[in-house]
Order: structure tokens, then C-alpha cells, then sequence
């Protein structure tokens, strides 16, 4: 008898396996793959004053995953290393400064991408999902941050991000 409740129980948990990796999302699309960061520059909404936050050429990746797993990674152009390996607080506060890193679940409806953010380099965002318009022209993705308080300049801003496809 006992044998007999080991292998119905065995028979319920290898279902439940299965039927909890039949529920696991898959993302189709031609958002899928690896994007290299070709441009950054933010409006001031209320002066409609443009720049470049990470400078004139910014590096960085972002990836979409059949996973709906997501990644961002956005580094300042020209940022210097710190003197030794490592770095000081002053040299640590400006290397912060130019660095945006989060990962997390996206969402795609329509024209608007929705990354729910598990881990960020800004611990605000993360928990948070951040809601952003978005374009595929050929290899180039555009991504348009929708208005909202800049976590580099603490300003209402958006932000337009071009992006091409990793090959």
C-alpha cells in the first residue's frame, strides 16, 4: 500500500511539473535577441531642452529573451577608470553616475513594452515596471521612455534610445 501511494505521488508531482513548465511564457517576435546601444537623448519636458545624459556615444547592450527575460545595460561615454582597482568614493560616485543596469520580465502590447524590473542598479526601480514605446525599423530598434521624473537628473523627461541588432 505504501508503494503503491509512493508511485501516485511520484505520477502528481512529475503532472505538476509539467503543467507548471507548460505555464512558463514564451516570447516570439522580432524584439528577440541582442541590441547595441547606437544613441540616448533626453527631452527636458519642460524647457523641451534635449541632451545627452551618457554622452555623445554611449555603450551599452539590451537583450530580449524567448524567456521573457530581459536585460539593459547603458554605460557613459569616456568614463574614466578609477586609479587603482579599487576605486574611491569620488571615483565609485562618478562611475555610478554614468551606469544604468536593470533586468527583469517584459511584456510586449501593441506599441508599449513593459519591463518589470527584479534587479536594478537603482534599487528604486527595482519592483517597479517600467513602461516604454518602442519601434522596429529593419535592424534598428527605438525605444521612447514615456514622461516621467529622470533617474540621472531627477527632471520630467523622456527619453528616445536607438538601438541596432546584434548580428
Amino acid at each position: 500500500m505504501n508503494r503503491l501511494k509512493i508511485v501516485v505521488c511520484c505520477f502528481l508531482l512529475v503532472g505538476s511539473m509539467q503543467a507548471i513548465a507548460q505555464q512558463r511564457q514564451k516570447c516570439t517576435g522580432p524584439q528577440l535577441g541582442t541590441w547595441k546601444l547606437d544613441s540616448y537623448v533626453t527631452e527636458d519636458i519642460a524647457s523641451g531642452r534635449k541632451s545627452t545624459l551618457l554622452g555623445s556615444h554611449p555603450s551599452g547592450f539590451l537583450s530580449y529573451g524567448p524567456d521573457c527575460r530581459m536585460y539593459a545595460i547603458l554605460v557613459k561615454d569616456g568614463r574614466e577608470p578609477p586609479a587603482t582597482f579599487v576605486p574611491t568614493d569620488a571615483e565609485r560616485l562618478d562611475l555610478y553616475s554614468g551606469f544604468i543596469a536593470y533586468a527583469g520580465i517584459y511584456r510586449i502590447e501593441g506599441d508599449k513594452v513593459s519591463h518589470q524590473v527584479d534587479a536594478s542598479w537603482n534599487q528604486s526601480w527595482t519592483g517597479t515596471t517600467q513602461v516604454r514605446r518602442f519601434k522596429i525599423d529593419g535592424n534598428h530598434l527605438y525605444i521612447t521612455t514615456l514622461p516621467t521624473k529622470n533617474a540621472l537628473t531627477g527632471k520630467e523627461s523622456s527619453s528616445v534610445l536607438v538601438w541596432t541588432k546584434v548580428e
